[in-house]
């Protein structure tokens, strides 16, 4: 009876200290490198200068299987609510199209094992983001009125987000929202619209992760990963001036993990499927609905999730 009681301790024990390692890899990969990656089809549109934007955003994804495949536990269920609020500011410089971006993400992760009485929640603020980006070709400078002449044509784009280690982290305790570590997103854009009035768009994205080290991961040991890359395919149809929808997909590898040096053997290969939906409601509001599956996720996060974002557009002869 003893041996039984202490057998089940033993792996009640062992459950806690899996979920708890494995809830602090899904903060670490599921906000960032699951759902944030996936860059929204039409970013890279032309839009008039002097235009303002802020965006209100709520996500939702679920998660019911380990997220680092070295970490094999049976049952785990992860859930992660978050709320951001992002502004856009839409300028012009050498005569083309820039803009910049800051958004800061507030969340709430849980997690448990299904069959026991392990689990585990946390609540607060995640890792801002900070992004300049420029329309290299294909996206003139344009003031509200001259932009009401403006023909869409090819374009190509370029951005550089950096994700800054402000979110909530205790090296001391194991579920955490910030990743205490910097990111770093190269991406460039291609897009080009095609068919009957142009209703139709192909978007092709090239982008990389790159991580600073993270020195207090579980507290003593550095964990330090590989450049993440990948590209993204975006095909979207405009039914009017109000109505348009994407398929969205996104192809990523690499990525593997070291801790003190050790090698995890854990590069990653995981292709994510997706919709989009944008309704304009008038010339100032917005609305877009997404949804995402990761349909391949060989030791990366096997979610499935949707977000809901409002945007507000305001600025100097806009209507």
């Amino acid at each position: 009876m003893n041996r039984e009681s202490d057998r089940v301790a033993w792996v009640t024990t062992m459950n806690k200290r899996l979920l708890l390692v494995c809830v602090a890899v899904a903060v670490h990969h599921v906000p960032q490198q699951a759902w944030a990656q996936f860059t929204d089809a039409r970013s890279y549109d032309n839009t008039p200068v002097g235009i303002n934007q802020l965006e209100l955003s709520y996500a939702h994804v679920h998660s019911d299987t380990s997220i680092d495949t070295s970490l094999v536990i049976a049952g785990a269920k992860l859930n992660l609510d978050q709320g951001t609020i992002g502004y856009t500011r839409y300028f012009g410089a050498l005569h083309r199209l820039m803009w910049a971006e800051a958004s800061v993400p507030v969340g709430g992760l849980a997690g448990s094992i299904s069959g026991t009485t392990v689990q585990g929640s946390i609540t607060g603020a995640g890792d801002s983001s900070y992004q300049v980006a420029m329309l290299l070709k294909g996206g003139p400078a344009l003031s509200v009125t001259q932009f009401e002449k403006y023909k869409p044509t090819t374009i190509f784009g370029a951005s550089f987000t950096i994700t800054a280690p402000t979110g909530l982290y205790d090296p001391v305790k194991i579920l955490n929202l910030g990743s205490k570590r910097w990111y770093f997103r190269p991406e460039l854009a291609l897009t080009h619209q095609f068919g009957s009035k142009q209703k139709w768009q192909l978007e092709t994205y090239i982008n990389s992760y790159f991580y600073t080290n993270n020195t207090s991961y579980h507290g003593t040991e550095i964990l330090r990963q590989q450049p993440l890359p990948g590209v993204e395919g975006h095909l979207s149809y405009s039914f009017n001036d109000h109505i348009w929808t994407s398929l969205d997909t996104r192809y990523s590898f690499r990525g593997t993990t070291f801790v003190n040096d050790v090698d995890q053997d854990n590069g990653q290969h995981n292709f994510i499927l997706g919709n989009e939906v944008n309704l304009s409601i008038n010339n100032r509001n917005s609305l877009l609905f997404v949804f995402a599956d990761a349909l391949v996720h060989d030791n990366g996060p096997a979610v499935v999730g949707f977000s809901v974002k409002y945007d507000y557009t305001w600025g100097k002869g806009h209507k």
